[in-house]
C-alpha cells in the first residue's frame, strides 16, 4: 500500500476537451516534506491544486492521499488536507475567531476544540492577541497567516499552499515561510507550496519545475543545481523553461 501523503500518477487535464492543461504529472510527497511546486504564471499550478482539491475532477491518472484515492474515497482523502487558496477566502466582516469557528463547524469540529486549535496555532505566530479582531482591521500578511491557521485546525497532514504570499510584505514572507518549514520539522506535516518567486524556493527542501503543464524537474534542490551546472535557482530554472 502507498504510504506517501500525496501520490499523483499519469494525470493529464484538458479544458474543453482540447486546451492541454497537464500533461503526464507525476509526483509524490512523504510525510516532512518540504516542496516547492514553481512554476510561471499559467504554468498549471492552480489547475493541479483544484484536482487534488476535488474542486476539477480528474479525468485521467490518480491522485491518492495517505493511500486514500481522490475519486473513491473522496471524504477520507480531503480530511487529511488542509488548503490555502491564491484568492483570500476569510469574511472581512467576521472577527478572526468568528472565521476560525465558523471553518471548524465545517469539519464537525466542538467549539471548544476548535478555540483550543486555533488559539495554539495563533501562539505559534504570536498571533494571539487579534482573536477578537474583524479581519479587515488586520494587515494583508496578518489575514494571510489567519488562513494558514484556518487550515490547520483540524490536524491535517498535508498541506497545500498556492501563491500564500501574494500581496503581502517582505517581512510577512519571511515570518510565513519559516512558520512552514518549522511545521515539517516539528509536525511532519507535508507541504506543497506553489509559487513564481524564486526566492522562496528552500536551499535544503524539495524542487518541483512545472513548466506549460509539465513537470521538468522534481528533486532535492542540491541534485537540481548539481545535475544542470547551475549556480543558483533562477539559473536551474531557466536551463529547464528556456532550453
Amino acid at each position: 500500500m502507498n504510504s506517501s501523503a500525496l501520490s499523483i500518477t499519469k494525470l493529464n487535464h484538458t479544458f474543453g476537451g482540447e486546451l492541454q492543461v497537464l500533461s503526464n504529472i507525476n509526483l509524490s510527497l512523504d510525510k516532512g516534506d518540504y516542496s516547492i511546486l514553481l512554476g510561471l504564471n499559467g504554468a498549471g499550478k492552480t489547475t493541479l491544486f483544484s484536482l487534488i482539491t476535488r474542486l476539477y475532477n480528474n479525468q485521467t491518472g490518480s491522485i491518492e492521499i495517505f493511500s486514500q484515492n481522490i475519486k473513491t474515497s473522496p471524504s477520507k482523502a480531503l480530511a487529511n488536507i488542509g488548503v490555502v487558496f491564491q484568492q483570500p477566502t476569510v469574511d472581512l466582516d467576521l472577527t478572526v475567531e468568528q472565521n476560525l469557528q465558523y471553518h471548524a463547524s465545517l469539519h464537525g469540529m466542538k467549539k471548544s476544540l476548535a478555540l483550543e486549535n486555533a488559539m495554539s496555532e495563533l501562539k505559534r505566530q504570536n498571533m494571539e492577541d487579534i482573536i477578537k479582531k474583524k479581519v479587515r482591521e488586520l494587515s494583508g500578511g496578518q489575514r494571510r497567516r489567519v488562513e494558514i491557521v484556518r487550515a490547520l485546525m483540524h490536524n491535517p497532514k498535508l498541506l497545500l499552499l498556492d501563491e500564500p504570499t501574494v500581496g503581502v510584505d517582505i517581512e510577512s514572507r519571511k515570518l510565513i515561510v519559516k512558520h512552514v518549514k518549522s511545521l515539517c520539522k516539528e509536525k511532519k506535516l507535508a507541504v506543497l507550496w506553489a509559487t513564481h518567486l524564486i526566492d522562496e524556493v528552500d536551499q535544503e527542501g524539495k524542487l518541483i519545475v512545472l513548466h506549460q503543464g509539465k513537470i521538468l524537474a522534481n528533486d532535492v534542490v542540491k541534485n537540481i543545481l548539481k545535475k544542470t551546472k547551475s549556480k543558483n535557482v533562477s539559473d536551474a530554472f531557466d536551463y529547464f523553461t528556456k532550453n
